[in-house]
């Protein structure tokens, strides 16, 4: 049985998009027979033992905090998550390293490989230095930027081979001098055994929240997620107005929290239909689903959002929920305008509650969408067929051949 350590920045227990997507994968390789475990480096911040078992799956974890000069604190980081995985490799010995971004797992990674003389794989799902300047935490073209950049050209450059979760992230490596042979494609996808029929509306929630009855009240919106500046929220309920004109008792539905909460309600402040739930627990979400007709993702045009794929609309396809989304290239890359669902201008508020109203106004069209959508999500962003993407370059570096010759890029 090949067994393949997965090297994380953190994981469950703690929920988030990237915790998600290495339970999915994790889980469905599992379920395939392969034999999956996973080690968190220092920034795994949940209080736990060394060896946890979360949602049925191993996490061994690296204990202490790195401290230091920046730079130097990184690279105490790789060495310490590199000395844990050739720690646990005395016990169980893996057959390949599945590194997942940002980088510094990559190069611990590679650090314990060469020790142990194993493969490794490289997975990057976004762009660390693009994504600290959305949040607030980098400058595009600082010294931190570039260094963090040519920190990811070296993991790529020396891993046997490289996954990214959407061609915008491929061809920007491949547009940098990487070749393009080496770098396959795992998109996001979801575990369709997850999401059965979509639960019935919970009336008493939406009384609870103000919504009205199923049939008293106009469309509601919805967004589900966190509160950050290149999620768009703004544009959204700027949105609010114009959709109103058209549809008067309109409702939006914002369900989560983070770093804007306090400016978004203050922007809502004065403007009707618009409700603010703060964070629920992650087993109630399917209760605020439930209420919402269209989920909007209104991300804001930049790079990170033209290179990254979100995994929301995918989970609301799955789930049978009509979205409506920026056009933006993440999201190009899910969504079929008109037939999965629909896209619109970013930054744009008008533009999006025209895209609403209009769904809106075909409601008679949704059945077919939400088929199409459940389609697409079944033939393309299922990960228990997706992981073969992953098997079959872990048999190739492993010196198996599996259905002949294989393209790591295919």
């Amino acid at each position: 049985m090949t067994r393949v350590l997965h090297v994380l920045d953190h994981s469950l227990p703690l929920h988030s998009g990237y915790t998600f997507r290495t339970r999915a994968i994790m889980t469905a390789q599992a379920a395939s027979g392969l034999d999956v475990r996973g080690i968190t480096g220092q920034r795994h911040s949940a209080d736990g033992p060394v060896a946890e078992v979360a949602d049925g799956l191993l996490f061994h974890r690296t204990p202490g905090t790195a401290s230091g000069p920046a730079g130097l604190r990184e690279w105490r980081e790789i060495g310490r998550l590199a000395e844990q995985i050739e720690k646990l490799a005395a016990d169980w010995r893996p057959d390949v390293l599945h590194a997942h971004s940002p980088a510094l797992c990559g190069h611990a990674a590679l650090r314990a490989g060469r020790a142990l003389g194993i493969p490794v794989v490289y997975e990057i799902r976004a762009f660390w230095e693009d994504a600290a300047v959305e949040n607030g935490s980098g400058r595009t073209g600082s010294v931190k930027y570039r260094l963090t950049r040519a920190l990811e050209d070296r993991a790529v450059a020396e891993a046997d081979a490289v996954f990214t979760i959407s061609h915008g992230l491929r061809d920007d490596l491949i547009a940098r001098g990487h070749a393009g042979g080496k770098i396959g494609l795992s998109p996001n996808g979801v575990d369709l055994a997850l999401f059965g029929e979509p639960p019935a509306r919970d009336d008493a929630l939406a009384a609870k929240l103000g919504l009205g009855a199923k049939d008293s009240g106009g469309p509601v919106i919805g967004f589900i997620g966190s509160f950050y500046d290149y999620e768009g929220l703004d544009d959204l309920i700027a949105a609010m107005p114009h959709l109103r004109q058209r549809y008067p008792d309109a409702s939006l539905l914002l369900v989560g929290g983070g770093p804007l909460d306090a400016e978004l309600r203050r922007q809502a402040q004065g403007l009707s239909g618009i409700h603010f739930t703060g964070r629920v627990p992650h087993g109630e979400v399917e209760r605020y689903y439930s209420l919402i007709d269209v989920l909007a993702y209104p991300r804001k045009a930049s790079r990170l959002t033209e290179l990254v794929t979100p995994l929301k609309p995918l989970e609301a396809m799955a789930q049978g929920r009509i979205v409506a989304a920026s056009d933006v290239g993440g999201h190009r890359e899910l969504i079929s305008d008109g037939a999965t669902g629909a896209l619109f201008a970013p930054d744009d508020p008008r533009a999006c509650a025209e895209a609403l109203a209009d769904l809106v106004d075909a409601r008679a069209d949704w059945p077919a969408m939400r088929e199409r959508a459940r389609e697409h999500v079944r033939a393309k962003h299922d990960w228990a067929r997706n992981i073969r993407r992953y098997q079959d370059v872990y048999h190739h570096l492993l010196g198996r051949t599996v259905n002949g010759e294989l393209s790591v890029a295919a």
